[in-house]
């Protein structure tokens, strides 16, 4: 599993033309599913975006996590982010999970997410969405499941 985080002082996403979810100050998180994606997977991706400590303390130093501020999350589903681009000029998106299992592991990670107390908005599975934001830093994290990078 593979995950983008954004941390913005607000994101909201539109579909055909209407904002369907929008936050406040918080990570935005662009998440992607592997074909190899389970359960230790998804609990390692909601313990790093929980407990990561990118907000500036008093002192201006990124020591706060999400849970410390009470920040809210917009989870964006994002299967692209498994396109390898190390052969030819157009990505191969055959690591990725199916649709069905991706969306299954997608709303099982914003469930989780709900569980401990945060405020989740989400995209809309498998739709032309327009995601805007405010990165805030801007500071930007790159997260995968399986240590690849």
């Amino acid at each position: 599993m593979r995950a983008v985080i954004q941390r913005v002082s607000k994101a909201s996403v539109t579909v055909a033309g209407s904002k369907i979810s929008e936050i406040g100050k918080g990570f935005l998180v662009l998440l992607g599913v592997g074909q190899d994606d389970g359960e230790v997977d998804m609990n390692y991706i909601v313990d790093k975006i929980t407990n990561l400590r990118v907000f500036e303390d008093e002192n201006e130093k990124m020591n706060l996590s999400l849970k410390d501020i009470g920040g809210e999350l917009l989870v964006v589903s994002q299967f692209t982010l498994y396109g390898d681009c190390r052969k030819g000029r157009r990505p191969s998106f055959s690591s990725a999970a199916s649709p069905e299992e991706a969306n299954r592991l997608y709303l099982q990670v914003c469930e989780k997410l709900k569980e401990q107390g945060f405020t989740v908005k989400q995209g809309q599975f498998a739709a032309m969405m327009d995601v805007e934001l405010v990165n805030d830093g801007p500071v930007t994290i790159l997260l995968d499941s399986k240590k690849n990078f």
